[in-house]
């Protein structure tokens, strides 16, 4: 007789991708299926799920630009793309990349063993037929998939059903993406009430949320301080957490901007948001690790849920009643539930969403607690999960260039139309003559007060004039430290003019460069720096 070995080796993985499809078929899966998990929360995931590019899910209001947003994206348009004031996209869109254009059904594409959408199946034809996959070859598209949605509709058209669960598709997409980004029309800023039913049902998903407030170029500066504050104070009011979303403000089209007076705020503001999407691709593994956590930390909570109902169920006369009684004191189950296991209350599923499904459930069929499946649940949120975090960190290294280029992306890059070229420490960058000269003589006045000795002051004596500018201390020391060229602890005319340069740049609210660029290095160090 052999005896069991009680300490098992610990999981090997390759990459993550493999290793958290190896954890959730052989240790979170069967505690789902066991207590039920894909009937109450989510569908069960599939391989796709864990092999497939970041993928962006855009969400807003008819007619707030949302395909257009796409379009100015990947600067191409796509196959079923529809444009127009009124509620045009009536279809949720994925846009993916594929060798031909071409256009893929619903009904086709939850049959596609390589695709993610296989469990979309559960929402019925009325869903698949509004369901489709846009293929297109694309740069942009090798990096990530971009879902568009149909527009919220508002007002009276809010009444007409759709024929499917509209919030519990976009909280399937939301499960799976990994940015959610909500637009919304500077010019009409309503929330109608679907839509506000929607960001509630995004609720747990917050960390992905990124809000637009597009068409912001077709109002005065004035009107869109008071339209970004009302935008704030509403969303404040629906998504109800202390943190604030963060909101990007700008004109995501490629036509010239009917008020230019905010263009400067618009470009950082694209920018920001360009660099937040071309993230995706290098965090893809550490979101996908992420979401594996929150799902079983859920499965947990909904064993315990679910075995603490059966074992409160009568064996033989009195199952009806008592089965009403358990969905009403639902809240109580839950108190005793987290006292006795630890739990955080924010771990657990919505009450009235819980209770309203249980009423379908037949009890006694429930499981009861078996110990094992927790264990190895816990296991994997104890050590197996900390592994791949190392191999996470090993794959970013690996590929630090990992990001999203073509389309857009391209434009804001290089040259002279790149981000912030020609400003702050970057501003004379293509003039033949030194920059700082053109205020040097104005300098050279403060110089010469400063009693320097072979033409150079002290440490002492330049700190003394820099302080006149409030600069925090860790500042000025980074200007001292780019303009003493020659390290000597001393600024010659030419280096004292550049520190005062660098004092302007930072003053007008740019930042300052990591090291000297070759353009600030006075004429006469420039030998000097290039045989450093």
């Amino acid at each position: 007789m052999f005896r069991k070995n009680l300490k098992k080796d610990p999981e090997l993985f390759q990459n993550v991708s493999e290793g958290l499809r190896r954890l959730y078929r052989t240790k979170l899966f069967p505690l789902e299926d066991t207590y039920r998990f894909h009937d109450f929360h989510s569908p069960a995931l599939e391989d796709a799920d864990f092999d497939n590019k970041p993928m962006v899910l855009l969400v807003g209001q008819y007619s707030t630009g949302k395909t257009t947003f796409i379009r100015h994206l990947m600067e191409q348009d796509f196959p079923g793309m529809r444009i127009g004031p009124e509620p045009t996209t009536d279809s949720f869109i994925a846009v993916m990349h594929g060798d031909q254009d071409g256009v893929i059904p619903g009904n086709a594409l939850v049959v596609d063993p390589k695709k993610p959408f296989r469990k979309l199946n559960a929402f019925g034809n009325a869903f698949l037929n509004r369901f489709m996959c846009a293929q297109m070859p694309n740069p942009v598209l090798e990096s990530i998939s971009i879902i568009d949605t149909p527009g919220i509709l508002s007002g009276e058209k809010q009444r007409i059903s759709r024929g499917y669960d509209f919030a519990a598709v976009l909280e399937w997409f939301a499960e799976r993406v990994d940015r959610i980004i909500l637009l919304f029309d500077a010019h009409k800023l309503d929330i109608s009430d679907e839509f506000s039913e929607v960001i509630r049902a995004l609720k747990n998903h917050e960390d992905k949320m990124r809000v637009v407030l597009n068409k912001a170029d077709q109002i005065s500066t004035q009107q869109l301080m008071r339209v970004y504050g009302a935008l704030m104070w509403s969303l404040g009011k629906i998504i109800n957490t202390p943190e604030v979303v963060r909101v990007y403000i700008g004109s995501f089209w490629a036509q010239p901007l009917l008020v230019p007076d905010n263009r400067k705020l618009f470009e950082a503001e694209e920018q920001d948001l360009f660099l937040d999407i071309q993230s995706l691709p290098r965090n893809a593994a550490l979101r996908k690790l992420n979401d594996l956590i929150k799902r079983a930390r859920l499965a947990k909570v909904q064993a315990y849920i679910i075995s603490s109902l059966k074992k409160e169920m009568p064996s033989m006369f009195g199952k009806d009643s008592k089965k009403k009684e358990l969905i009403a004191n639902l809240g109580e189950i839950y108190l005793k539930i987290e006292k006795e296991h630890q739990i955080s209350p924010g771990d657990f599923p919505k009450l009235s969403k819980m209770q309203e499904l249980l009423n379908a459930q037949d009890f006694s069929k429930f499981a009861v607690l078996k110990p094992k499946l927790l264990e190895a649940v816990e296991d994997m949120l104890a050590n197996d999960i900390a592994r791949l975090m190392a191999l996470v960190r090993q794959e970013e290294a690996a590929m630090p260039s990992q990001s999203v280029k073509g389309g857009a992306f391209e434009g804001t890059m290089t040259g002279p139309f790149g981000h912030g070229y020609g400003e702050g420490a970057g501003e004379g960058i293509d003039e033949l003559e030194w920059v700082v000269g053109r205020d040097k003589p104005t300098y050279d006045e403060i110089f010469y007060t400063l009693s320097p000795i072979d033409n150079k002051v002290s440490g002492a004596a330049a700190k003394k004039e820099m302080l006149k500018s409030k600069l925090p201390n860790s500042v000025l020391g980074k200007i001292w430290k780019l303009a003493d060229v020659d390290k000597d602890g001393l600024l010659d005319d030419e280096e004292f003019a550049l520190a005062n340069h660098l004092i302007k740049v930072k003053l007008e609210g740019h930042e300052l460069p990591p090291t000297l660029p070759n353009h600030l290095v006075p004429p006469s160090k420039r030998g000097l720096v290039e045989q450093d």
